[in-house]
């Protein structure tokens, strides 16, 4: 796609971005920390490479994503998600997203898009280099609108903080070959790449418990026929309280098969797991 056709969208996303973060609510809160470590999807799709602390849990209560695309047609879902700190600096997590569709003829879909299951391993601290991390992850054919096979996917995560700003860089494959269309599946691989590059920016307002954020993706679909995607996006997230995080935002999709307008927005509520730590 042409500069001189993408850059009056990156005026529009901006001001998208913009309207995220005055949305927020920015009373102080002191000694909060988990809008600052970022998930996928929550609000943006890159994240860092930080788990969550050990013994502790997260549940996502179910993070939106709504989509427009060419034509006016709307797909929109939710995944509810529980992360747990079982080990040190390892976080497992487990989501059931739920798709809905809008297609032809004024059909509605909704259904089970598969179950999520995730391994992120944090392999070190920040020095001088970038704090690294790995994820292992699968989805598995559940639901109506789940893909009709089990699809593993490996990602690489560097995390770098400056004075100023976080940068993090992500990198994900998946193996598998393109689902077959099957009989009352309705865009089974809308959320599957074959591989995805991207990059985020971050700032935070420590005493006001915010974190702004955003970023640029890319990234191939399963089908080799459809067209790579680039996506531009931003958000915020904010600390309401010791243990609840809420985030909103937005972006656009510049090309692929799938351009137009999405918005996110989600809240997690941070618990402990049951038992106290051997001394």
């Amino acid at each position: 796609m042409p500069l001189y056709a993408i850059a009056p969208r990156f005026g529009v996303v901006a001001r998208v971005i913009l309207i995220a973060v005055l949305a927020a609510p920015f009373a102080p809160l002191a000694a909060q920390t988990d809008y600052y470590n970022t998930d996928a999807g929550r609000p943006i799709r890159i994240e860092d490479a930080y788990a969550i602390e050990r013994r502790a849990v997260e549940v996502q209560l179910a993070p939106l994503r709504l989509e427009r695309g060419r034509g006016g047609s709307y797909r929109w879902g939710i995944e509810p998600e529980l992360a747990v700190g079982l080990l040190p600096r390892t976080q497992l997590e487990i989501g059931f997203p739920l798709a809905h569709v809008e297609g032809g003829a004024g059909r509605r879909t909704t259904a089970l898009a598969g179950i999520e299951a995730s391994v992120l391993y944090n392999l070190n601290r920040e020095t001088k280099l970038p704090a690294l991390a790995v994820v292992v992850d699968v989805i598995v054919p559940a639901g109506a609108m789940a893909p009709d096979k089990a699809y593993p996917s490996f990602k690489a995560i560097a995390t770098k903080t400056f004075p100023w700003a976080r940068f993090h860089m992500n990198g994900q494959i998946t193996v598998g070959d393109a689902p077959v269309a099957a009989t009352g599946r309705t865009a089974p691989t809308a959320e599957l790449s074959r591989w995805l590059v991207g990059m985020a920016v971050d700032r935070a307002l420590p005493l006001r418990s915010l974190l702004l954020t955003a970023e640029v993706v890319t990234s191939q679909p399963i089908r080799a026929a459809e067209a790579t995607a680039w996506d531009v996006a931003g958000g915020a997230r904010y600390q309401l309280s010791p243990r609840l995080a809420v985030d909103g935002g937005g972006g656009y999709r510049l090309s692929g098969d799938d351009a137009g307008w999405f918005f996110t927005a989600g809240a997690a509520v941070s618990l402990g797991l049951p038992w106290s730590p051997r001394r």
